[in-house]
């Protein structure tokens, strides 16, 4: 690799365009929870629970729809153009969000934002890691990683600068018609619409996977003049041979075929359980419950909203370290070490739990877990998905793995009150470790390391060990 002179700032470039899509995902995800005090007095859904529970679930229909429509439509249309689809996608959900009038409308849009959601978190982890080279490929994937918790600390902070303070003792009734409850919650969702058109406008100017373009004969000339301007002539004529071979060493044919191919079955199972283990290690969990940790701690409510967004620097600040240690350290250890991390965490918060513990050391042990992810699951389980699949069908296959991981949200969602309830907080945090620990099993038998090599021969090496 060393023998090429690369257009490091072009690829930067061009990457952060494309990880803006993570960014967009980001912020919608987590825009809701801080709107969530005031627009349900607004809709009047305060006292159903299964309304509320609905609308905050909702977006992940659209989650699941785009995930499985993106690599079908992108493996046809290009990655490019599904990435312009989901700008406009929340563009039009942000501001159809925001100005909602009835609880439909209100669903729809989100619903919407949903499929952005599920074409961004597929499209533009691959995007980039078919344009960098293997050498630096983790670091620059983990840039979709990075604009994903920037946008979430941009939700939180946004969301705390936007809504006005609100007294302990105030009413359903008091808190409806506030400034917060009419016209506040709004604002929280259309701050989004400023980076969306801009990512809209912005990846008109990026060219296309040149991995995706040589399916075409007819655009290979344009192929070798990307390549070129990434890494010059010479990297240009080695790595578009390399592409071509890949590609043709068994044609695609129908979609589904490659089903038929007992080492890409295999390959795919492994990044179907990455993706599920991603979610079931429970951060979403520990996210979703540290309001309710930090009000046991004995704090307000306006310092619970600027609690969140301290968790959301800690997120932000581990996700750089991921980053900087992905090509590194590798792949596979980061994902060791972030299921050993989180299996001894939840260990401790589950019994912090049992034994009542709480106050500050509880919000130490949730901060930790928080970095303990974004160091490791977070970022590298993208990077993962985006280079162990085939050349031929890395956009089926990728969509196949984002669709699993955000089933397995549902999932996690939707069990953890049931699980609470059933096993209290304590055993609850010790069933995500247990689940951690078989996670530490199955990275350490089962995934190959993948660190430093191009993504051809990544190809060449796991189809023949899966094979083999």
């Amino acid at each position: 690799m060393g023998e090429y002179k690369y257009n490091w700032n072009y690829l930067l470039i061009i990457s952060l365009v494309s990880a803006m899509g993570g960014l967009l995902f980001g912020y919608d995800w987590v825009v809701i929870g801080g709107a969530k005090p005031f627009y349900e007095p607004f809709f009047g859904i305060t006292h159903s629970p299964a309304l509320q529970g609905w609308v905050m679930s909702c977006a992940l229909i659209g989650c699941l729809t785009g995930a499985i429509l993106s690599g079908w439509l992108s493996d046809r249309f290009g990655r490019k153009k599904l990435l312009l689809l989901a700008g406009a996608l929340f563009v039009i959900a942000s501001i159809g969000t925001g100005s909602a009038e009835s609880l439909t409308g209100f669903v729809l849009y989100r619903i919407s934002g949903g499929i952005g959601i599920g074409l961004a978190s597929n499209l533009s982890p691959i995007y980039i890691a078919e344009i960098t080279p293997a050498n630096v490929r983790g670091r620059f994937v983990s840039i979709n990683q990075l604009t994903i918790v920037i946008g979430i600390l941009a939700a939180q902070l946004i969301n705390w600068r936007i809504a006005e303070p609100v007294p302990a003792d105030a009413t359903i009734h008091e808190i409806l018609f506030s400034w917060n409850g009419q016209t506040g919650w709004r604002w929280m969702f259309y701050a989004c619409a400023v980076p969306a058109t801009l990512f809209f406008i912005l990846m008109w100017f990026v060219p296309e996977s040149p991995r995706w373009l040589t399916r075409n004969p007819a655009e290979h000339n344009k192929v070798k003049r990307i390549l070129s301007k990434i890494g010059g002539d010479q990297f240009a004529d080695s790595e578009f041979e390399s592409i071509k071979e890949t590609l043709q060493r068994k044609s695609l044919g129908k979609e589904v075929s490659f089903l038929k191919d007992r080492g890409i079955r295999k390959l795919l199972i492994i990044g179907i359980i990455i993706a599920v283990f991603q979610q079931w290690s429970g951060i979403n969990v520990i996210f979703n419950y540290a309001q309710e940790v930090f009000a046991t701690a004995g704090y307000s409510v306006s310092d619970i909203l600027f609690n969140i967004v301290i968790t959301g620097s800690v997120n932000l600040l581990f996700t750089f370290v991921g980053m900087f240690t992905v090509d590194k350290l590798g792949r596979k250890t980061l994902m060791l070490i972030g299921a050993g991390g989180l299996a001894a965490i939840y260990a401790v918060i589950g019994s912090m739990y049992f034994f009542h513990l709480q106050g500050l050391p509880l919000l130490i042990m949730v901060v930790a877990a928080i970095a303990c992810f974004a160091m490791t699951l977070g970022p590298v389980t993208w990077v993962l998905l985006s280079e162990i699949f085939p050349n031929r069908i890395r956009g089926l296959a990728m969509a196949i793995a984002t669709f699993s991981l955000w089933s397995a949200c549902f999932i996690l969602t939707y069990t953890f009150p049931l699980l609470n309830q059933l096993f209290k907080a304590s055993g609850t945090f010790w069933l995500y470790g247990l689940i951690c620990i078989l996670g530490f099993w199955f990275i350490f038998k089962k995934l190959p390391e993948t660190k430093g090599k191009s993504l051809e021969i990544i190809e060449h090496e796991l189809t023949d060990r899966t094979t083999g």
